[in-house]
C-alpha cells in the first residue's frame, strides 16, 4: 500500500554559493522540484510514497533517479526521455534568504509527461494523490495532469494541491488564476500561501482561508511566512507559529516541506480531513511549521528535510 502518490516536476535547482567581482555566482546543485521535496519529507517521517514524472536521459536525470531512489520513494512512474533535457531551475536569494527563481525549461522534461505515459496502478495503491500547478503550465502535461486528478478522485483518493505559483513559468497571469482555481476545485485539502492568496483575490489570509473552502476544498493551510500559518475547515480554525530564533539560509522548499509534513501529520490521525478538531489541526501545523522553519537552516530542498526527532525535540 502506499500513502502518497505525486505528479509533477523533478528538477535541479542551482543555488548560489558565492558571487565574483562582476556579479556572476558560483552555484551549488540540488535535487528538488516540489513535488519531491513533498514526499521526501513524507519519506523521511515513515510514509511509502511514490512519483510520477519525466527527467531526460542525461547526467541531471540519472541523478535525480538514483536521489529519488536512495531516498526510498516507489520510482516506478519516473518517465526517462531522450528527446528532451532534465529540468533546470537557478535560484537567487535575497539578504534574507528568501529566493527566487529562473527556469531552463523550454520545454523541460516535467512538462511533456503525457498521460498514456502515466502508471495508474500507483494512484490504486495510494491512499493520497498529490499534484501542484508546475505541471498545469504547459502540454501535454496539462491534460495528464487533469485526466489523472480525475482519475484518482474517481477512485475515491483524497487529493491534495499546492499552487505554487512561480510567475516567469506562466505565459499570463489570467491563465495562472484560472488553472490554480482549477486545482483547488478539484483537491479536498489546499496547502496555499499568503502570496497565493493575494494574488488570487487580493484578500487577507484569514478571508483567504474560507475562499478555498469556499471552492470545495475540505481543509486548508495557509502559510504565512515568518507569520507561521492559519488552517481552517468546516468544523475548526486556528494557528501555529512559525520557527524563531534561527538563523535562516535558504527557504527553497520550506513550504514543500510544510506540506509533506502536515499531510504525513494528517494520515496519522486516520481521520477525514473536515473531521479533525483544532486541537488535532493545531498539532500538525506546529509540527509542519518547525520542520519547515528547520529546513531554512540547511540548503536545497529534498536534502533539507529534518529528522523527525530533531522536530520534536523542539516541539517538546
Amino acid at each position: 500500500m502506499i500513502d502518497v502518490v505525486a505528479l509533477g516536476e523533478v528538477l535541479i535547482d542551482f543555488a548560489p554559493v558565492s558571487t565574483d567581482a562582476d556579479g556572476y555566482p558560483t552555484v551549488a546543485a540540488h535535487p528538488g522540484g516540489a513535488p519531491c521535496n513533498f514526499l521526501a519529507a513524507l519519506t523521511k517521517y515513515g510514509a511509502k510514497t511514490a512519483f510520477i514524472g519525466k527527467i531526460g536521459q542525461d547526467s541531471f536525470g540519472a541523478l535525480l533517479h538514483h536521489t529519488l531512489d536512495g531516498l526510498g520513494i516507489d520510482i516506478r512512474g519516473l518517465v526517462s526521455d531522450k528527446s528532451v533535457f532534465t529540468t533546470l531551475a537557478f535560484v537567487t536569494l535575497d539578504a534574507s534568504g528568501d529566493r527566487s527563481f529562473a527556469f531552463a525549461r523550454k520545454p523541460g522534461a516535467d512538462t511533456c509527461l503525457r498521460a498514456e505515459e502515466v502508471d495508474r496502478s500507483l494512484i490504486d495503491e495510494a491512499r493520497v494523490f498529490h499534484f501542484g500547478t508546475l505541471s498545469l503550465t504547459d502540454e501535454p502535461s496539462r491534460s495528464a495532469t487533469k485526466e489523472v486528478v480525475r482519475y484518482a478522485r474517481s477512485q475515491g483518493k483524497l487529493v491534495t494541491f499546492d499552487p505554487n505559483w512561480r510567475p516567469p513559468l506562466w505565459h499570463s497571469e489570467a491563465e495562472a488564476k484560472e488553472q490554480i482555481l482549477w486545482g483547488l476545485a478539484h483537491a479536498d485539502v489546499v496547502k496555499i500561501s499568503d502570496e497565493e492568496v493575494a494574488f488570487l483575490w487580493g484578500c487577507t489570509p484569514e478571508e483567504g482561508a474560507q475562499r478555498v473552502l469556499d471552492c470545495g476544498v475540505k481543509l486548508v493551510f495557509v502559510t504565512c511566512g515568518a507569520d507561521g500559518c492559519l488552517f481552517r475547515n468546516g468544523i475548526a480554525q486556528g494557528r501555529a507559529d512559525s520557527l524563531h530564533g534561527i538563523t535562516v539560509k535558504d527557504t527553497t522548499g520550506a513550504g514543500d516541506i510544510f506540506g509533506g509534513s502536515v499531510v504525513w501529520k494528517l494520515l496519522q490521525t486516520g481521520k477525514a480531513p473536515e473531521a479533525l478538531t483544532e486541537l488535532e489541526l493545531t498539532e500538525a501545523a506546529r509540527f509542519a511549521c518547525t520542520a519547515a522553519g528547520l529546513s531554512t537552516t540547511r540548503y536545497g530542498g529534498i536534502t533539507s528535510v529534518p529528522a523527525r526527532g530533531e522536530v520534536e525535540a523542539l516541539l517538546k
